[in-house]
């Protein structure tokens, strides 16, 4: 119930404050300032529940949205905003819908090269950036396999794309880790397959760095996460991906004894590309056998995952 009515909510926003009048026009580019608001598609008197209401909203979003007018461009705080709760809608319908929507929005916009990279910047910005809070990588790879099948971008273009997409497919969500060794301080060594655990959280950090010391802080006080360690339900394994091991010695203390405390000696994740560092801190959740549950994740949303199981 409870969720429905949040469902409830976030539509009714959707509908109050995105639904103005929207003019079209059928020239590939304008000179004047047409835009002025953001057209949401009616909803169907006979779509009366939260959840249809979602779908209908998920397929027909950008109906009204004519993708050859540039002003669209200069209207951020339309625009922009429209963009955002869409992302929001697309969290609370079926993933395969959600990818699907994604597809049919580059394939709208896929007519004029100045708003399609407008729309892919925005999805650089919110899906990509390990800074956004509604980063999502399932959500960015409809994108990114858009621009690599984009009519108006160049070959040229669609190389950063290429790589985006190769590296979005290592430790993808239902996929296996991809297998590392790590050496203690000790001088000991293992590999993470090595592990035996029900569930296997992956911490890649640099020692001092002002985010790892908050993630640090925020397992140590993390409610599931430390009920499953001390269930032996859960292992850490802290890893070092860079080559300074006299800075990272010297913070090795500030790990729980409990955690697993290891370097890449031969830097393989860093040079190889084995796991994506487009940020760090970054946080995988493993099943027992090393499938990936969460991929670049949140403590909030490890701590959460767990607390059901």
């Amino acid at each position: 119930m409870k969720k429905n009515l949040l469902l409830l909510f976030l539509l009714t926003i959707l509908c109050t404050s995105c639904a103005h009048s929207a003019k079209q026009d059928k020239t590939p580019e304008t000179s004047t300032d047409t835009l002025t608001t953001f057209t949401l598609p009616k909803l169907p008197v006979m779509l009366n529940t939260p959840e249809t209401r979602a779908k209908f909203l998920a397929e027909h979003y950008w109906e009204h949205m004519n993708f050859n007018d540039t002003n669209y461009i200069h209207h951020p705080e339309i625009t922009e905003q429209a963009w955002v709760n869409y992302i929001d809608l697309l969290k609370h319908v079926p993933d395969s819908l959600a990818k699907k929507s994604m597809k049919q929005l580059y394939r709208k916009a896929d007519t004029n090269k100045k708003v399609y990279t407008y729309f892919t910047d925005l999805a650089d910005k919110y899906l990509y950036d390990p800074n956004s809070p509604l980063r999502n990588e399932e959500f960015y790879i409809p994108v990114l396999d858009a621009m690599l099948g984009s009519k108006v971008l160049s070959e040229a273009e669609k190389i950063r794309p290429q790589e985006r997409r190769k590296l979005a497919e290592r430790n993808r969500k239902g996929t296996k880790a991809i297998n590392f060794n790590y050496t203690l301080s000790t001088g000991k060594t293992g590999n993470l397959y090595g592990i035996q655990a029900e569930y296997t959280l992956i911490f890649i950090n640099n020692p001092g760095c002002h985010a790892c010391e908050e993630t640090i802080k925020a397992l140590k006080e993390a409610t599931a996460i430390n009920n499953k360690l001390r269930a032996d339900r859960l292992t850490i394994l802290s890893i070092y991906p860079d080559e300074d091991l006299y800075e990272w010695k010297k913070h090795v203390a500030d790990f729980p004894k409990t955690w697993i405390k290891g370097y890449d000696k031969k830097l393989v994740i860093r040079n190889q590309n084995l796991y994506d560092l487009k940020a760090i801190p970054t946080l995988y959740l493993l099943d027992k056998n090393k499938n990936v549950l969460l991929k670049d994740a949140t403590v909030m949303d490890i701590d959460q995952y767990l607390s059901i199981r």
